[in-house]
């Protein structure tokens, strides 16, 4: 992918949805009408991390390159680039998929 000229602010994470299967189990090829949007993507960029109470920084646990899950409703949908990507806070992810 290329260096994307976006650089997310404190525990930010931008993610690209990785685009679900065209057919089902069964063979059955399911139509754009029909599908779902996907819920996991893989982390195009993190922020530095968020602040605790002492104003020290808490790291971010995910890198960029990570396959995650997320929220159904998680992150803002913005299009850089020409890409459409998310914007999501780190607590949004439920988890990164090995």
């Amino acid at each position: 992918m290329a260096k994307l000229k976006f650089r997310p602010l404190h525990d930010r994470v931008v993610v690209k949805r990785i685009e679900a299967e065209e057919k089902s189990k069964g063979g059955i090829i399911i139509p754009d009408t029909a599908k779902e949007k996907p819920q996991t993507g893989e982390v195009v960029a993190v922020g530095p991390g968020g602040r605790d109470e002492t104003g020290k920084l808490t790291p971010i646990d995910v890198k960029a390159g990570d396959r995650v899950l997320f929220g159904k409703w998680s992150g803002t949908e913005v299009k850089l680039d020409g890409e459409e990507l998310l914007i999501m806070k780190e607590s949004d992810i439920m988890g990164v998929i090995a």
